[in-house]
């Protein structure tokens, strides 16, 4: 167990280091076990992944099952890194990086290395670096080898002082990686690639990062840069992540892909999140909270300058949704209800971050999809979105995208235009004459500057269309509720199961007062069957 003492012992030597002029590459040196210097930059990690890309997937090799099945989830949570071996804890960044140990859940090893004036060292792993509950002191002892499975960025040096959470980067799994928003917490996951997710009988592929270079900062930064190498049957890649804590965290991120073989969906950019229910949709008994998700919509911000509300659904099958688009401007997973009484749980989901991202150059056409898959609980990821490119993803191809990751509380570029708000649905008609057994009532929300001060009186056009049926008793109404939101009413008759598209938006005249939004009505009554999700 690490103590006050031990930390003050700790910064009084670190600072007597600096008196001495030892660089923050030596100081690590001296606490971490380093191996030899090799060069090292982006560009030649570019040229290792285009080589690697010509040969066969040879698959890295995993700590055996019995070297880490005593650390299971309940253990792997107390197993705590010792924070004087931190890779830049004192005097050069002010965000401490710390590391993940292997487990029954995570058996993969990882290389790290420590970069420096375009030369890399690699971190010598060692089951030292950790300390573990009690009864559990030897637990890696069977692990020979490299023990690091991930690792996280911390707010600050004082984040030593307490075991509470206080990182704000997580690289954990595969490709997976998330960031905390503006309200300090973590929510829906990013990946490095997304590999032929729910196509076909395929099964999808989950290429891993291998090996990861964290770049020494400058004195003083609030950047971080990571790069890494990404690995899998059919690509190998490589990433440069730059990333900034600002009032949520920013990330430019730069990859370039090299496919091994044929990818029938190449997802790029791709985020991962969880929506069991909602108040617009919700069985009776699925719980006793209002709603449970970690987003509850799509946003996009497409090519022609068009901004889309996309509510999203935990259908009875798999659903998969694409929006075609030439050089998108944006899209990301949202979380839009903030207030605690719509959850009225103690999981935070009123605090979940946004992901959304910024395509920076050339992107062409693609589409921005969708895939919703059924879930009866909340623990698992069932919303996956992400680019995938118009052009077929042959063997030998290759990619370059660059793009920037915002984990907000809200879109960085929303539209000037009235916002979609909450969107209700019941069944169709007048009290006293709900006749119409396939008929649903939609209720639709808009707020904005646009439309605040506009008297209640006041004509306003919804056109809404839908894929298929018949739309009746379309109207706007100012809302009662004196905040200055107008909201949309009509009702929908459409037979059978098939899934509806419905479109909408507001203008007055030949003017667009809103932006669009987007539902896919699924006429289905019972309750959706539980399925792992992405």
């Amino acid at each position: 167990m690490v103590t006050r003492r031990d930390l003050l012992t700790f910064t009084s030597f670190s600072m007597a280091l600096a008196a001495l002029g030892f660089t923050p590459a030596v100081f690590a040196a001296r606490r971490l076990k380093l191996a030899a210097q090799v060069p090292f930059t982006f560009e030649g990690l570019i040229q290792q992944a285009r080589e690697s890309a010509r040969h066969p997937y040879v698959a890295p090799e995993q700590v055996p099952d019995s070297a880490v099945a005593n650390i299971n989830y309940d253990v792997y949570s107390k197993v705590m890194y010792k924070p004087e071996y931190a890779l830049f804890n004192e005097g050069v960044s002010r965000f401490p990086v710390t590391f993940f140990s292997v487990s029954s859940l995570h058996k993969l090893p990882l290389k790290m290395s420590v970069v420096e004036n375009k030369s890399a060292r690699e971190i010598i792993q060692n089951a030292d670096y950790f300390t573990f509950p009690d009864n559990y002191q030897n637990a890696l002892s069977a692990v020979k080898g490299n023990v690091f499975s991930g690792f996280r960025v911390l707010e600050h040096q004082q984040s030593f002082e307490s075991h509470g959470v206080k990182d704000w980067v997580s690289f954990l799994g595969a490709s997976y990686f998330r960031a905390v928003g503006e309200q300090g917490q973590f929510g829906l996951s990013a990946r490095g690639i997304a590999i032929n997710t729910v196509f076909g009988d395929t099964k999808e592929e989950f290429p891993d990062f291998t090996h990861f270079w964290f770049e020494t900062p400058e004195k003083g930064s609030d950047h971080l840069v990571v790069y890494a190498l990404l690995d899998g049957p059919s690509v190998c890649g490589a990433y440069r992540f730059d990333m900034q804590r600002t009032k949520g965290v920013v990330m430019d991120v730069e990859c370039s892909l090299f496919l091994r073989r044929d990818v029938g969906r190449l997802g790029i950019a791709p985020q991962t999140s969880m929506f069991w229910f909602s108040e617009l949709a919700k069985g009776s008994a699925s719980d006793w909270r209002p709603e449970v998700h970690d987003s509850d919509g799509l946003a996009l911000w497409t090519g022609g300058d068009e901004h889309i509300w996309r509510p999203l659904n935990n259908p009875l099958q798999i659903r998969l949704s694409a929006f075609s688009d030439n050089n998108p401007r944006g899209f990301g997973l949202r979380q839009k209800q903030r207030d605690f009484a719509s959850y009225l749980g103690s999981a935070g989901y009123e605090r979940r971050p946004d992901l959304w991202v910024e395509p920076k150059g050339d992107w062409g056409k693609g589409a921005v999809q969708l895939v919703e898959i059924p879930t009866d609980d909340e623990i698992f990821d069932n919303i996956a979105a992400m680019w995938v490119p118009e052009k077929e993803a042959k063997a030998g191809s290759e990619y370059q995208f660059s793009y920037r990751l915002h984990w907000l509380a809200d879109e960085p570029f929303p539209s000037k235009l009235a916002r979609c708000g909450i969107t209700r649905m019941g069944r169709g008609g007048n009290p006293g004459a709900y006749k119409d057994p396939d008929a649903r009532k939609f209720m639709v929300e808009f707020q904005g500057d646009v439309l605040e001060h506009l008297p209640a009186d006041t004509h306003l056009d919804a056109v809404v269309t839908a894929s298929r049926g018949t739309l009746k008793d379309i109207r706007v109404e100012k809302s009662p509720g004196g905040k200055g939101h107008w909201r949309t009413f009509f009702d929908l008759h459409a037979e059978g199961k098939e899934p509806v598209e419905l479109r909408l938006y507001l203008k007055s005249g030949d003017k667009t007062l809103s932006e669009t939004w987007m539902y896919q009505y699924l006429p289905f009554t019972s309750s959706p069957k539980p399925m792992q999700g992405v």
